[in-house]
């Protein structure tokens, strides 16, 4: 404002541009920026959680879109670099959920950084994307109650259908098609090859191997294992469970949103 005269947001200059920036990506959760939030999601509830993934974060990304045209290339880059090999690092060995959802959403917001300074409009449609994904596992979780890896291996007995899902929804999150989550990496890659940052996206598709690997695992544990028991019947008593609406609609959401990708874009 010294230097311009006017207070707004799109008229900060070098400095101020690069606090404001490493500020909101601290709020968002970026790596090397990233430490507090795996410890504080693991010491919320699942409904803490999940607002703490999904709605405290639009405010900060809107922001940073807003001032897309005036960051750092080389401050996303590393960032978004940081984050993608962090966020999938870092969930290989979790076996609690929240935890596994902490590092999923650095890695997803890592895309998303990545691609900021190229296309703005492509982040908000991935942001979106991510929202729908992180809060159909959230609320699929919330509904069985499970915190941990045994609770969801053991929860195919009570909530078959809802287990099911939740592999699905693992498995969209892994950027694996034809789920709703291969449209944000698709079209990421897509727009770093047409900037000819041929490197980069091979960068951070070797990169992202690593997340893949946890949410492989974790579609694994969920669907392909069966645990001890010890009753002679496979299947526990099981009580009416209520229908949750917006659970199977964010669910349909999170998983057959990729043939309509082309259509929202345009939107």
């Amino acid at each position: 404002a010294w230097q311009t005269g006017e207070w707004g947001i799109n008229t900060l200059t070098n400095l101020p541009m690069l606090t404001l920036s490493l500020a909101i990506m601290m709020k968002l959760g970026l790596a090397p920026l990233h430490f507090w939030m795996p410890e504080v999601l693991q010491g919320i509830s699942l409904p803490t959680g999940l607002i703490l993934s999904t709605w405290q974060k639009i405010a900060p990304m809107a922001l940073l879109i807003q001032t897309s045209h005036l960051i750092n290339l080389n401050l996303t880059i590393a960032l978004g670099l940081a984050s993608i090999l962090i966020g999938g690092w870092g969930g290989i060995s979790q076996t609690q959920l929240r935890k596994i959802m902490a590092f999923s959403s650095i890695g997803h917001l890592g895309w998303i950084i990545i691609v900021l300074k190229f296309d703005p409009q492509l982040s908000l449609f991935n942001f979106i994307l991510y929202l729908i994904m992180t809060s159909a596992m959230f609320l699929s979780l919330i509904n069985i109650s499970a915190t941990k890896i045994l609770d969801i291996s053991i929860s195919w007995s009570k909530t078959p259908a809802l287990t099911t899902t939740i592999m699905l929804i693992l498995l969209s999150l892994a950027g694996l098609p034809p789920l709703t989550g291969f449209a944000p990496k698709l079209l990421i890659v897509t727009e770093l090859v047409k900037q000819n940052a041929t490197l980069l996206a091979s960068s951070i598709m070797l990169i992202s191997m690593l997340a893949l690997f946890f949410y492989l695992r974790l579609a694994y544990i969920v669907t392909m294992t069966l645990p001890p028991n010890t009753p002679n019947s496979l299947l526990t008593w099981r009580t009416p469970h209520p229908t949750h609406l917006p659970t199977a609609i964010i669910n349909v959401m999170a998983l057959i949103l990729l043939p309509l990708t082309p259509t929202l874009l345009l939107l």
